[in-house]
């Protein structure tokens, strides 16, 4: 179904050696997983492009703390890399136990990939020392 929604959009995917279906979308990859047991939950991650360092990580928790007092969507985190490169990433969760329609999965999916862009753009901000209102 995903891959429906997406192609319905005209949207470029593709598929990775998991099976899990991903996007870029302004040149931040979103992927789409399926998770539970039963894969009845849905995840749309937004890997934000832009990388940070170390000393940058209390700022990005400052960012991710705001952005998450302001915002529903994604929920933002910062992630640090076992190399020591730090990213903020994005995520819509929705759980769908008991089914869901391609109208309720394509709301879902537009607004992982609208909301995950938006924040993409806001860090940009941070990256280029702007206000990231």
């Amino acid at each position: 179904m995903i891959k429906s929604v997406l192609d319905a959009r005209g949207y470029a995917y593709a598929v990775d050696e998991d099976g899990d279906v991903v996007g870029n979308f302004q040149g931040n990859l979103i992927y789409f997983f399926q998770l539970g047991d039963n894969r009845e939950m849905l995840q749309v991650r937004a890997m934000v492009q832009h990388v940070f360092g170390m000393d940058d990580v209390v700022q990005l928790y400052e960012f991710c703390n705001a952005w998450n007092h302001d915002r529903l969507w994604p929920k933002a985190y910062v992630h640090v890399q076992d190399d020591g490169t730090v990213n903020v990433i994005g995520e819509v969760l929705a759980d769908w136990e008991k089914g869901v329609t391609p109208e309720q999965l394509d709301q879902v999916l537009i607004c992982g990939i609208a909301t995950g862009c938006q924040l993409a753009d806001a860090v940009a901000g941070l990256r280029q020392g702007r206000p990231t209102s």
